[in-house]
């Protein structure tokens, strides 16, 4: 995967590998001391149909490991 500077994921929408539109990136969560990334911080869409088997926080964010992304495009493309 290319290079893609973190400000340029900020507001990007999240979509799950069968085409489900899942949210929209929040943040992403990292271990300071390695640099290494944990989990994508998702915001749920308004409606919040979609049920995901991923724990959320107490601001109802999705943790989306990172592992689970396999595409940067126009969404980020991330396997349920």
């Amino acid at each position: 995967m290319a290079d893609i500077l973190a400000e340029n994921l900020s507001g990007k929408a999240v979509m799950g590998s069968d085409g489900t539109e899942l949210g929209i990136l929040y943040n992403i969560t990292m271990d300071l001391k390695t640099g290494t990334l944990h989990d994508l911080l998702v915001e749920p869409n308004e409606e919040d149909t979609v049920k995901l088997n991923f724990p959320r926080d107490d601001d109802g964010l999705y943790h989306i490991p990172v592992g689970n992304v396999q595409a940067v495009k126009d969404y980020i493309v991330v396997s349920r």
